[in-house]
Parts: structure tokens; C-alpha cells; sequence
């Protein structure tokens, strides 16, 4: 059986429940199987994604992600398979040419009503560029210690890092 998990959508978590957590993990140094750190963050390449729940195409499909350039973070490697978490917290296997180095972030609030702020230059007193809905997924065009710049269909504009699922708080993307 197939399932979906749209963007910002409905946490399939039933399909997690009862099964135990594959005991793969990155190696022990902080780089791993493909040289590069684990944990990082990347983004899927396509619109159909399978999640499968252990490291191999043997393994049953948990659930498809059905947007391209949501963000993941990939929390292990295993030869050609990744771990991945997703804004949601859901976590499993994708095989790696189903994702990119492209970056992307999620808009998060704390109450999903409220809308986030994006202004026209990294500071607060700058102009109101947009005001984007929790779930919103942007490109990271560069990110500094506290802002970040993103854009997307019909924005563009700076934001404060920690309104972003995508970027690390110490972390500096170019």
C-alpha cells in the first residue's frame, strides 16, 4: 500500500508505530560514508520520493514525499541510503540520488496561525517585504549568524534564522 505525505501536511506516523528502528547509523566520525558531516541539511530532488524503513529497496515503502525541494536533514548514512528527519520529525530511509544539495528551509511558528515576517534587508526596522504562513517552503539564498536570505514563487526577502526548519542556529550558508 502507497501512502503520501504532502508538505506540511498530515504526519503519517502510523506507519512507524510497532516497527523498530533500524540500528544503522553514521560512522563515528563526523564525516561518513559519503565524506561528507552528519548531520546536514539537503532537499529532495524529485516529486515522488519513497521512505522506506530500513536501508534497502527491500524494505517496505513507510510513506512518498510528494514535493520536490522539502527540505530533510540527514541524520545517517548507509552505503547508498540516508536517514533522513523531516520537519515533522518523521524519520527514514531514502536512497541518496533522490535528494540534493540544493537548500531549502520550511517556515515555522509557534502558533500556525501567525505569520512570519519577511523584510527587505537583514534587520527588523527595514521594510515588511512579506508576511509568509507556517509551512511555506524557500530557497536559503545566504544565511548569517542571525538572518537569513530566502526567496520563492512571489518573494524574497530576509528573515530571522530562527523562523527557518533548514539551517543550523551557528551554521553560515553562502
Amino acid at each position: 500500500m502507497k501512502l503520501t505525505k504532502p508538505i506540511a501536511g498530515l504526519l503519517f506516523a502510523g506507519a512507524m508505530v510497532g516497527v523498530a528502528a533500524p540500528s544503522f547509523a553514521a560512522k563515528d566520525s563526523p564525516l561518513s560514508t559519503s565524506g561528507l558531516p552528519v548531520p546536514r541539511y539537503v532537499s529532495l530532488k524529485s516529486d515522488h520520493v519513497n521512505v522506506r524503513i530500513g536501508p534497502t529497496k527491500d524494505n517496505d515503502v513507510a510513506w512518498v514525499y510528494t514535493r520536490a525541494g522539502l527540505p530533510v536533514e540527514i541524520t545517517a548514512e548507509f552505503e547508498n541510503w540516508r536517514r533522513v528527519r523531516d520537519s515533522e520529525g518523521a524519520e527514514g530511509w531514502v536512497y541518496h540520488s533522490l535528494l540534493s544539495g540544493r537548500r531549502t528551509a520550511v517556515i515555522t511558528m509557534k502558533d500556525k496561525d501567525e505569520l512570519a515576517t519577511l523584510y527587505e534587508s537583514a534587520s527588523t526596522d527595514s521594510a515588511v517585504a512579506a508576511r509568509l504562513q507556517a509551512g511555506v517552503v524557500a530557497q536559503i539564498k545566504r544565511c548569517d549568524a542571525v538572518w537569513c536570505r530566502i526567496a520563492g514563487q512571489g518573494f524574497d526577502g530576509w528573515i530571522e534564522k530562527q523562523r527557518l526548519w533548514g539551517v543550523y542556529a551557528d551554521e553560515q550558508v553562502k
